[in-house]
């Protein structure tokens, strides 16, 4: 399934947020979104996600989601949202809870999901045991429990260490090359848009609009943090943002 952003403009009272956004979220892509601080990237996904309708415009589904789909579009969020008391099998059970399925199928998505992110042998730990990064695991993993068409991913690894996140990145692009998703996935941080996403979609300061949309053509798998055309990525983003995310900065007013 592809998603169709079409002329999406969003306001706040009399703050206007988001202005004529057009973008296309291909079938198999991670489309990154970055930007200045408060140029609208959060909202942007609640729209996708259709948490919020935007003041004008449309979020069009293109095709059907993959057989099986439970929840078309699924989110995973910075503070991992795990309920203390319940394992690892049940923070991820939660989202089957109230699904149509026989214990046996919601058994065997459990353990299939367990095993794509490598938590097979925690599915019995409770959160207070796992570091910041496993817990992330299992916050993918519960998302990928309803196969969802899209994953929206809302600066996922912002709450870990550096070191933690490059095990995630490398974790997501393992994940990725052996079974392709599609996700949206917003970050301020210009080494994960690079090294993760197929096309990285650069927001001007409030109200956001799209400056540039930069595709990516290296395959994943080849993709590391010293990879020195990512570098010169990078550095190519930055020098877009450098000015409006000093600027952005500065003002007191976020959104």
């Amino acid at each position: 399934m592809d998603l169709s952003l079409r002329d999406i403009t969003h306001v706040y009272d009399e703050l206007e947020v988001l202005s004529g956004i057009d973008l296309e979220i291909p079938l198999g892509q991670i489309v990154c979104i970055i930007g200045p601080s408060g140029c609208g990237k959060s909202t942007l996904l609640r729209l996708i996600g259709g948490l919020e309708r935007p003041t004008r415009g449309s979020v069009l589904q293109i095709g059907s989601p993959p057989e099986g789909s439970l929840n078309p579009l699924t989110y995973i969020f910075q503070d991992f949202a795990l309920l203390p008391w319940r394992t690892v099998a049940g923070n991820v059970s939660l989202v089957l809870e109230d699904q149509p399925l026989g214990a046996k199928e919601r058994d065997e998505r459990i353990a299939g999901v367990l095993a794509r992110t490598k938590l097979s042998d925690f599915r019995d730990v409770l959160p207070r045991q796992l570091s910041g990064g496993m817990k992330q695991r299992v916050a993918i993993a519960r998302a990928l429990a309803v196969d969802p068409a899209v994953l929206l991913m809302d600066e996922p690894l912002s709450a870990l260490d550096s070191q933690t996140s490059e095990l995630l990145i490398d974790d997501l692009v393992e994940l990725w090359t052996r079974e392709p998703f599609t996700a949206c996935y917003v970050t301020h941080n210009l080494g994960e848009a690079v090294r993760l996403g197929h096309r990285v979609v650069v927001l001007s300061r409030r109200p956001g609009t799209i400056r540039e949309i930069v595709d990516i053509d290296i395959p994943l798998a080849e993709r590391t943090a010293t990879h020195p055309k990512l570098e010169d990525l990078r550095q190519h983003l930055w020098n877009l943002m450098r000015e409006e995310a000093q600027a952005a900065d500065k003002e007191l007013a976020h959104v």
